[in-house]
């Protein structure tokens, strides 16, 4: 297989990772194959049931739960959430509000603002420098 032949298919964990969904959760003739750039596409553009559906309801991979918990995967993990979440579960947890959760979610608040903070202390230096 030449190079340009490579990087024109994707293994399927590279696919589900991109369609943001749980590789073991979809059928076995995507797990076992390859993903073309233009099957990809097409996923993507006009998803399948199967895909539409583990997309709703689950099971997530972990960035997509942290994604709707609003926490980074870091701080799943501290929270003892190491398996992929069902949308149900991940309401579960939302309505619950354990003390990890509304930790980690002020967390990655204060990550963000310092993010911000960072992004615009360099911008005014690009500014100067101009």
């Amino acid at each position: 297989m030449s190079s340009q032949q490579s990087t024109q298919t994707m293994k399927p964990a590279t696919a589900a990772k991109k369609l943001g969904v749980y590789l073991p959760a979809t059928p076995a003739a995507f797990q076992e194959g390859v993903v073309s750039r233009a099957e990809l596409n097409e996923l993507q553009t006009n998803p399948p049931e199967w895909l539409r559906e583990l997309r709703q309801n689950g099971p997530h991979p972990r960035p997509v739960v942290a994604a709707r918990l609003g926490v980074s995967i870091a701080g799943l993990a501290r929270g003892g959430v190491t398996e992929p979440l069902t949308t149900e579960q991940i309401e579960a947890l939302r309505e619950e509000g354990p003390e990890w959760l509304e930790k980690e979610r002020a967390t990655q608040v204060d990550v963000r603002k310092e993010a911000a903070r960072v992004k615009k202390l360099h911008a005014e230096k690009d500014a100067k420098k101009s």
